[in-house]
């Protein structure tokens, strides 16, 4: 028995039925390409082994490791590492297909995961993640709700979400403080042509400003009053009350904005943007 260790944000699921039910949300197809983050004890590698020809598991705790595969033994492939260090290009790349994944995830590196999926989009299909409850729901969120922000923002931006069904804290091992839930993320396959690092700093400046103005959040981003008086929007308008269409409209016009103020010759510096990953 594997004592969970708090700093890995270790709850280990034990409900059965929990496993059966994701498992079939993802629906795995034979010539899948799937990948289980944090297997942990083996809860859900158990019902998803088989499924296809093209199984592997990520685990970062080599007590988990030693215990799969005294389970499963050579029948499983396990990446002993951090997810967030796997380069999903590889694995797409060595096997000719996008990457499929599930997983109940740890808690303290849910946004993480989420962002690494979206910055690896190209290399997956989709994903059928657990994970707790309330970023569940700001995944989902719509415009002009608490629960809607940067995640809500850029997630819906590059993925489908979808929240599948609940699940009781008491599916787990140790029993954690919060509720959870089972979300599918399907991966969009076009996005309207924008400025990826400028979307995600607008999204994130003024975000980060969230009581006040889209001016004000923008100037304090560093664009000028100039830059903003010109853009033909609404500014006095607060993030929250913006769709991601409106995000990626905002963007466009910035950097166009921007374009169109750049002079040729190479003495004269361009307007700079902020790119602050998020």
């Amino acid at each position: 028995m594997i004592v969970p260790k708090k700093s890995l944000g270790q709850n280990f699921l034990r409900d059965e039925n929990v496993a059966r039910n994701i498992v079939e949300a993802l629906s795995p197809r034979k010539d899948d390409l799937l990948l289980e983050i944090g297997a942990g004890t083996g809860s859900l590698t158990n019902h998803l082994i088989g499924r296809s020809d093209h199984f592997l598991v990520v685990e970062i705790d080599s007590r988990a490791v030693e215990a799969l595969r005294e389970r499963f033994g050579k029948t499983l492939e396990i990446l002993q590492q951090d997810v967030l260090e796997l380069d999903p290009r590889l694995l797409s790349g060595k096997y000719g297909k996008r990457v499929r994944v599930a997983g109940n995830i740890p808690y303290y590196i849910t946004s993480d995961i989420l962002f690494w999926l979206v910055d690896n989009r190209a290399s997956f299909e989709d994903a059928v993640l657990m994970m707790q409850a309330d970023v569940a729901r700001r995944l989902v969120a719509r415009n002009r709700t608490k629960d809607y922000g940067i995640l809500s923002v850029v997630t819906q931006c590059y993925t489908e979400p979808e929240i599948l069904f609940r699940v009781s804290r008491n599916s787990f091992y140790p029993v954690p403080n919060v509720d959870s839930a089972v979300v599918r993320l399907r991966i969009r396959q076009s996005v309207p042509e924008h400025d990826e690092k400028l979307f995600r700093s607008v999204v994130r400046g003024t975000f980060g400003k969230r009581r006040k103005t889209l001016y004000n959040g923008l100037r304090f981003m560093g664009f000028t009053a100039e830059d903003l008086g010109s853009i033909g929007l609404d500014l006095k308008r607060r993030p929250e009350e913006l769709k991601v269409e409106d995000f990626l409209d905002l963007t466009r016009r910035l950097n166009d904005q921007a374009s169109a103020r750049a002079v040729p010759q190479r003495t004269q510096r361009r307007h700079t943007r902020p790119t602050e990953r998020i």
